[in-house]
């Protein structure tokens, strides 16, 4: 049956929906040997789609991850600066993984690698309402009106972020830390939060995703996704989206 051509290219593992968007407008896929066009409709058993001239299969294995980013390592397949990529940590020759969201560089904490565009589309679209969960600690200690605050949803420069799940879990020399759930995916997200209510991020790291928990990881480590939590994570994803209110969502963007 005829599908569109970026989903059919994120299900093999191209990249995110959006992604495979953006190569179809630079020109980079070919169908029968024409270039493709957005929105084309293509049928991936009997055409033959490329990506840079380069054939691509569409009934490839997928591959799913839970990782442990370290501080230092970026979220991304490629880095010009060659910093250290969290890709590196999964040694597969001849397979391209790619992280569902993104930490940033001093963010440590729960990610995960994949191949499967579905899955990343899923995971990342604020409608699908993926709850992600990080312990924070920030300079000083926030009163109950600035936990409000951050509670309610703050005012940034892209718009004011959605309600979120925050609590102080403990006081510490000269700061305190918190416990902060999101379900939206601006960049820098927690750490610009907490820099309006007067609170800068020390160290972030992410704890949750879902139902996903660093348990049994060191940093730097890595496990395989059972085919149940696999299928969890869509059922949550596609739920959400049922049920998740629309003026929140703001588009796709990356994590903390």
């Amino acid at each position: 049956m005829p599908e569109r051509l970026h989903k059919v290219l994120a299900r093999a593992g191209v990249g995110s929906r959006r992604a495979c968007e953006e190569l179809i407008r630079a020109g980079r896929v070919q169908v029968d040997g024409e270039p493709a066009s957005i929105g084309m409709l293509v049928d991936s058993e009997r055409q033959d789609i490329c990506v840079d001239g380069k054939r691509v299969s569409t009934a490839g294995k997928f591959y799913y991850f839970l990782v442990y980013k370290p501080k230092g390592y970026v979220s991304t397949a490629r880095d010009p600066q060659g910093r250290p990529k969290v890709t590196d940590l999964l040694p597969l020759p001849g397979v391209r993984l790619y992280p569902v969201g993104r930490l940033d560089l001093q963010t440590s904490g729960l990610l995960i690698l994949t191949n499967d565009g579905e899955l990343t589309f899923l995971l990342t679209h604020p409608r699908h309402d993926i709850w992600k969960t990080y312990r924070a600690l920030v300079t000083g200690i926030p009163d109950n009106g600035k936990i409000a605050r951050l509670q309610q949803g703050v005012v940034l420069p892209e718009g004011k972020t959605a309600p979120a799940r925050v609590k102080v879990l403990k006081a510490v020399a000269g700061g305190a830390l918190l416990e902060i759930g999101i379900r939206e995916g601006k960049k820098r997200q927690v750490r610009k939060m907490c820099e309006e209510v007067g609170h800068p991020v020390i160290e972030l790291r992410r704890t949750s995703l879902a139902f996903l928990t660093l348990e049994g990881l060191r940093p730097g480590q890595y496990r395989p996704l059972t085919p149940g939590e696999v299928r969890s994570l869509k059922e949550i994803a596609l739920k959400g989206a049922r049920e998740y209110p629309r003026k929140y969502v703001t588009g796709r963007g990356s994590d903390e």
